[in-house]
């Protein structure tokens, strides 16, 4: 009897390398956005690395509130198209606002291409309210005064460059109008503006999967949808559209659509508040989602086949 030993290939997404992306106020100089990325470089046994957009702690952190969304996504294009180890492709792993570089670099680069977009209780299709006050809550006339405030000043030349956060604001009061579709540079991602940028949408259909995490009680992203591709119905502060019934998915805007169609779009939640969530889960994500688990599961034992 002669027995041959067979080693199953790990699926090549196992192989691709990781790029992690910090939320508001965080930095990948920081101790926990460390921890974080040798945590997913450790479980996919592949290079992991947090790209920054300052060269510092302070500039970095800085940088996530007064250099602007699109200007974020330059210079984060910029790292990982110097990085070699990141040349054949890799996943992007955004957390909060950290997300929008994600995104914009899919719309707006995508060379090396983005294989898997594992976002993490992020402001994907904008927000609409201020953190920790929810227009449809207990303070709920406070909160929508203050969310149409924020909506009165966010679409001029001059206030989109003053604030990242400004960048992904989005009111449900003013979406059909002139202003933002000219000014907001997420009208421009989501191909709402006065043009329509077809590159933008050909990148983002190219993501091999699209997962995306909410917080069910998240108190900092409204509406909390948002982070599976929802948002508010137009003119409204409580009413809100899932994925599927926003005017984005229906016209396929930027790709979302498409990808659904072809089973590459993944949602799960998690219990609990904004970006509360545990290692083992950001371990379970990337294991089951990034990596083949039937093939890796294969390949980590070798197995003995006997023919006679």
């Amino acid at each position: 009897m002669w027995w041959f030993f067979v080693l199953v290939p790990i699926s090549e997404a196992a192989s691709y390398p990781s790029v992690t992306a910090h939320g508001m106020g965080d930095s990948c100089f920081n101790h926990g956005m460390k921890k974080i990325t040798s945590l997913v470089g450790s479980t996919l046994d592949s290079y992991a690395v947090c790209v920054p957009t300052g060269s510092s702690r302070l500039s970095d952190t800085m940088n996530g509130y007064f250099m602007t969304m699109d200007a974020n996504v330059d210079v984060f294009a910029a790292t990982v198209q110097a990085d070699a180890n990141l040349k054949d492709g890799f996943n992007c792993i955004g957390f909060s606002q950290g997300n929008m570089l994600c995104r914009g670099y899919v719309h707006k680069y995508n060379d090396p291409p983005v294989k898997n977009f594992l976002s993490v209780h992020g402001t994907v299709s904008g927000v609409a309210a201020f953190p920790n006050c929810d227009p449809d809550g207990p303070m709920g006339p406070v909160c929508t005064q203050i969310a149409k405030l924020c909506g009165d000043v966010a679409y001029t030349q001059k206030t989109q460059d003053l604030l990242f956060q400004i960048d992904y604001y989005r009111d449900p009061y003013r979406v059909n109008t002139t202003s933002y579709k000219t000014y907001s540079q997420l009208a421009q991602w989501n191909n709402e503006g006065l043009s329509f940028n077809e590159t933008y949408k050909d990148n983002f259909v190219k993501l091999e999967k699209l997962i995306m995490i909410k917080a069910d009680d998240d108190t900092m992203v409204f509406p909390n949808e948002g982070e599976h591709w929802g948002h508010y119905k137009d003119d409204s502060l409580t009413d809100v559209l899932t994925m599927r019934e926003t005017d984005w998915y229906l016209d396929d805007m930027f790709g979302l659509k498409t990808l659904d169609e072809k089973d590459k779009i993944i949602f799960n939640e998690t219990s609990g508040n904004h970006l509360d969530f545990s290692d083992a889960q950001l371990v379970w994500w990337i294991s089951n989602y990034f990596v083949d688990a039937p093939d890796a599961a294969a390949a980590a034992a070798v197995g003995g086949l006997s023919v006679q």
